[in-house]
């Protein structure tokens, strides 16, 4: 019996974590892939089965192309842009001679820990077009005319994508940091006795060895950009986006059908629709980095 006790003490260590993972996750899932192939409208509606045909109405729905357009064009900025300029400060945080570069640490990584209802709320008001910071102190001294941020549709993602670069552009150089205090010095020092100047050895040496890193970072960029719903809904003062649905995410679609139009099996569609997107656009990532390649 003790040894018997022995052998099972272990699965009933770690039960609880697995018992939590398949209530609150796996079961929820699996529930919201069936509730998709059923048309089910408000509470207590009798669901009837349609099979595929909540997919086949997100490819002729308007808003969906327009959210997952939206959505893709702020994934891009976090990739093309958040991600070099935080290996850029990245690497200018970890110069020796800089002085003060525990204080910038702390003063970059202070944007992460900001809750982002807060943050939307602070951005409101730097993108204000009649007084806001941007408007009235940047442009407004140089000569140009101010940008309606917020009221233009054609203006609202670039300025999600400023918010974001503010935001999110700290975190991911310290995970740069990490990765560049990894690399050992002692190869760096032989490339440079061998003749290999700055972009030559950022280019082979630097770069080749924070892959691994890379990955990581670009990788919850991506999964952050599709699941984004705080910032543009509270930026926007609207679910929808604000003019012309200029800031409609896909979260934001998911939560009007399911919890507004209380469209349950086409706001479930949406959502095994966004995950999957986010699984085929995280493997694509991985084989084009060659997360598994050797260096």
């Amino acid at each position: 019996m003790g040894l018997r006790s022995r052998k099972f003490a272990p699965y009933l260590f770690i039960s609880p974590f697995f018992i939590g993972y398949g209530i609150f996750y796996l079961f929820p899932v699996l529930w919201a892939a069936r509730l998709s192939l059923f048309q089910m409208t408000g509470i207590g509606s009798t669901p009837v089965f349609i099979g595929l045909g909540n997919y086949l109405d997100l490819l002729q729905d308007d808003l969906f192309r327009k959210a997952l357009g939206n959505t893709t064009y702020y994934a891009l900025g976090s990739v093309l842009l958040i991600v070099p300029a935080a290996l850029g400060l990245a690497l200018l945080l970890t110069r020796r001679r800089l002085k003060w570069r525990e204080f910038f640490r702390l003063f970059y990584f202070t944007p992460n820990i900001t809750s982002g209802v807060v943050v939307a709320i602070i951005f409101g008001l730097v993108f204000e077009h009649e007084y806001g910071l941007i408007n009235n102190m940047i442009l407004a001294p140089l000569g140009f005319e101010k940008i309606r941020w917020l009221l233009d549709a054609e203006f609202i993602l670039p300025a999600i994508i400023l918010l974001g670069l503010w935001r999110w552009t700290g975190i991911n150089a310290l995970y740069f940091m990490a990765g560049l205090q990894n690399i050992p010095a002692e190869i760096k020092e032989a490339a440079i006795i061998d003749g290999a100047g700055r972009w030559t050895l950022f280019r082979h040496i630097i770069l080749p060895l924070l892959r691994p890193v890379i990955i990581f970072v670009m990788t919850f960029a991506i999964i952050g950009s599709y699941n984004l719903f705080a910032e543009p809904a509270l930026l926007t003062g609207d679910v929808a986006g604000g003019p012309d649905n200029g800031g409609l995410f896909m979260t934001m679609l998911l939560y009007m059908n399911g919890f507004r139009f209380l469209k349950f099996g086409y706001a479930a569609a949406l959502g095994i629709s966004l995950a999957l997107i986010i699984l085929v656009l995280t493997f694509v990532q991985v084989r084009i980095l060659g997360m598994f390649r050797e260096i």
